[in-house]
């Protein structure tokens, strides 16, 4: 099977956005290398550490609830 981890990177995304605390912070339980893929992309601070949350950049976290409302939100 071809995977568009694309895709997948915009769902992790949005689902961290669900788990947002703090401001600017979120769980950080989901697929280690989606979370690298979203850290190169630039949408969140290093994953990598003892935290057990992440932190969004200011352009993750707008894209993160946008992404959120187009996944998950009824229409």
């Amino acid at each position: 099977m071809d995977i568009d981890t694309d895709r997948i990177d915009d769902a992790v995304l949005a689902l961290l956005w669900l788990g947002l605390h703090d401001g600017a912070r979120a769980w950080k339980s989901f697929d280690w290398d989606a979370m690298d893929r979203l850290h190169t992309k630039g949408l969140i601070h290093d994953p990598v550490g003892r935290a057990k949350s992440v932190v969004f950049t200011p352009e993750g976290l707008a894209r993160s609830e946008q992404l959120f409302q187009e996944l998950f939100a009824k229409r």
